[in-house]
């Protein structure tokens, strides 16, 4: 009997803890842009606690505003005293669904299975489906909850049951500590908070052990954030979640000896346990935010000397924009991923501009600083691939997928302009200045003019993978046609030269046109980024621009498990 009731409680559980799953991606999913941009928005301590009320009432997870509004104070959008307030107010918000389900409501359960179902098949992902999403998940939560009140139901003589939970509850330190540590394995307050009531509701538990373990799970609930959403590397990020602890901790050790009085007052004016369970949830997470409301200014205080903000390190290698608690958003992920791609881009940049520099002036302290650059290129490719795949784990609309290829293309033709400067034309500088050559003054011209164009198309294609301009894409393809004419003149003319017999000319040939090569493959992987961008707008890529070379749409995959090569 024991183990049949223990195998149906956690199959209950794990019903309730999907359906907050979902409510709480679908909520995401179709909201996330505008309630990251309510939480950029709290200026005071009052306006933050009802951003953070109001968003947490909608994610139903505390542990996902903390994250969000921890990635906020980090970046400085967010300061600490208005982030403390969010905290408060995402400690009430999270109450609310618990209050709302301590009604009896399970009947509405089919009713939003079948909303649901008709929002999520109503066709291409959009808002409509996503809140298709929310009410399914909706329905699994009251479903969860009928399964566990009828399930500890018939268990509640149960012996053994009856012998193993009193020894669990039988001590009010034990029971917090027990809360606490439930709400930190399964992340969910108000999947606690509802198991709480269920098991009060079977008399499981008595009313004085549920308040416990309710206290318990508030302060369980603030664990998550110091694991997830700080940095070790900076213990100023370490700020908010900790000070979120101690708000929850405070409340535990004052309301704790209280609990008995509390719990006979409780039942005496609501004999029904789970309601009088949820009402307690709420009045001691409003009454921990109505005492610390006027004293965050000080809590910050106490919190930045404690906890002083690391000067940031200088390695170019590491990603300034992967946001993890993005990733449930895919459209703002999308967006990190992008500027961090840009942030490639840029030492990709300042590799190619160095190294004609240390061509030109045979200078081998740039070429020692380029190889070291590619190496950071490498690593933000490799981090920015990985967080792209993290990305696609989830579910993507048709857009979304599209240009989480194109970042994933565009990353993999930046990493290969990367190791063609490393491995090609930072060799020919080094070749050049271990025999001290010099190239003619018409041959350094043409090379330096060669490379201008190049620089300049790079700066277009970053302009078109963030704007997805098609006309400036076809500019980048035209100029591709251009450049080779530009390249074949450009050999014509040092062949010239060779025929004249000029020293200059003859010692550096081979330099001379393999650097030529060299940037022109560099901006047949420039070029790729007009692709993908013309196939999105119907454009005939492949006939209107049938001399390019058709190898450079390789990079353009539709999975970021796909290795691409790109032009060569």
């Amino acid at each position: 009997m024991g183990s049949i009731v223990l195998l149906d409680l956690m199959g209950g559980v794990a019903l309730l803890l999907w359906g907050l799953h979902m409510v709480h991606s679908g909520i995401l999913r179709a909201f996330g842009p505008d309630l990251r941009l309510l939480l950029a928005k709290a200026l005071n301590r009052f306006t933050a606690f009802a951003a953070g009320l109001g968003l947490t009432a909608l994610l139903q997870s505390s542990t996902a505003t903390a994250l969000i509004t921890s990635s906020f104070t980090s970046e400085g959008l967010v300061s600490l005293v208005p982030a403390l307030a969010i905290m408060l107010g995402a400690n009430v918000g999270t109450t609310l669904i618990v209050q709302i389900l301590s009604f009896n409501i399970a009947a509405l359960a089919p009713i939003l299975f079948i909303i649901g179902l008709i929002a999520f098949r109503s066709g291409p992902r959009s808002r409509i489906k996503d809140i298709g999403r929310v009410s399914i998940g909706l329905g699994l939560m009251l479903l969860a909850l009928h399964i566990l009140m009828d399930t500890l139901a018939p268990a509640e003589n149960a012996p053994g049951v009856r012998v193993f939970m009193d020894a669990i509850t039988g001590d009010p330190v034990l029971c917090i500590v027990f809360g606490a540590l439930v709400t930190w394995v399964v992340h969910s307050s108000v999947a606690s908070v509802l198991l709480v009531m269920s098991l009060a509701y079977a008399h499981f538990v008595s009313p004085y052990a549920a308040l416990a373990l309710v206290l318990g799970a508030n302060l369980g609930s603030a664990i998550n954030p110091i694991f997830e959403g700080a940095r070790r590397d900076n213990p100023a990020s370490y700020r908010l979640p900790l000070g979120n602890l101690v708000n929850r901790l405070v409340g535990v050790v004052l309301v704790g000896p209280f609990l008995h009085p509390i719990a006979d007052h409780l039942q005496s004016w609501q004999p029904d346990l789970a309601k009088a369970i949820a009402l307690f949830h709420i009045a001691f997470n409003v009454a921990t935010a109505a005492l610390f409301i006027g004293l965050l200014d000080s809590l910050a205080r106490l919190l930045k000397t404690l906890l002083p903000q690391r000067a940031p390190e200088t390695d170019p290698s590491r990603p300034r924009h992967l946001d993890e608690s993005a990733l449930e958003t895919p459209s703002l992920a999308l967006v990190d991923a992008a500027r961090e791609a840009l942030h490639m881009g840029d030492h990709v940049e300042i590799m190619l501009r160095k190294v004609m520099t240390a061509i030109m002036t045979n200078d081998r302290e740039l070429v020692d600083q380029v190889s070291r650059m590619d190496n950071s290129v490498d690593r933000l490719d490799e981090a920015i691939k990985l967080y792209v795949i993290k990305l696609t784990r989830g579910s993507l609309d048709d857009r979304e997928g599209r240009r989480a290829m194109e970042i994933v293309s565009f990353t993999i033709n930046l990493e290969h302009i990367g190791d063609i400067i490393d491995k090609n034309l930072s060799e020919l500088a080094t070749k050049k200045v271990k025999r001290r050559f010099q190239f003619s003054p018409e041959g350094a011209e043409e090379l330096l003019a060669f490379h201008k164009r190049t620089m300049d198309s790079l700066r277009i294609a970053f302009s078109v993978f963030m704007s997805g301009d098609p006309n400036e894409a076809r500019k980048l393809l035209v100029e591709k046609a251009a450049l080779r004419n530009v390249e074949l003149a450009a050999t014509e003319r040092h062949l010239d030269r060779l025929r004249e017999g000029r020293p200059e000319t003859i010692e550096t040939t081979s330099l001379h046109l393999d650097v030529l090569r060299d940037l022109r493959r560099i901006h047949s992987h420039i070029c790729s980024v007009a692709y993908p961008i013309l196939d999105a707008a119907g454009e005939p890529v492949a006939g209107r621009f049938a001399e390019l070379e058709p190898i450079e749409r390789l990079g353009t995959s539709t999975h970021p498990g796909v290795s691409n090569v790109g032009p060569s």
